[in-house]
């Protein structure tokens, strides 16, 4: 699954019989509910939705895991796409960059293709995150996105 012009991209893709403002809803205010495989769990922390601004989360594990993620938005554009990076902190600090993320939907027929991409800046980080079960684990969020939009009135 690699597609990016360095050819370190991971992706997984899923449609969702529901319409892009309702999946875009559920995407940025039930992020507990689909952003993370459960049992983990994650916690939205300060989160400034544009470009440039701050894009902090925390993820719980069953067994007591505590993972803060620290990063920025690159771009935030409602009903389309939101996408981050953890090579920067919120004050725009370099930080070891593993990747940027990409969380991406678009019209496709009655429903919407709702797409996440990772990008890597190496070989070595591409790899780890396969290795780490990236198409596993990210496949679980998108089937949890798709859940929650196609069964649950999203508010």
């Amino acid at each position: 699954m690699s597609d990016s012009s360095n050819g370190y991209e991971l992706s997984v893709t899923t449609w969702i019989d529901a319409p892009v403002d309702q999946v875009w809803q559920a995407m940025t205010e039930r992020q507990p509910e689909w952003f993370c495989p459960k049992p983990w769990r994650a916690e939205p922390g300060n989160q400034e939705r544009r470009a440039g601004g701050s894009a902090e989360s925390t993820f719980y594990g069953p067994d007591g895991e505590v993972m803060p993620q620290s990063g920025i938005y690159l771009a935030y554009e409602p009903n389309k796409r939101f996408v981050f990076t953890d090579a920067l902190t919120p004050d725009l600090t370099p930080a070891g960059p593993f990747m940027v993320g990409y969380f991406e939907i678009e019209p496709e027929g009655k429903g919407t293709r709702y797409t996440a991409r990772a990008r890597h800046w190496t070989e070595e980080a591409y790899k780890q995150h396969k290795e780490m079960g990236f198409e596993g684990g990210w496949q679980i969020c998108a089937d949890q996105l798709k859940e929650l939009c196609e069964t649950a009135k999203v508010a």
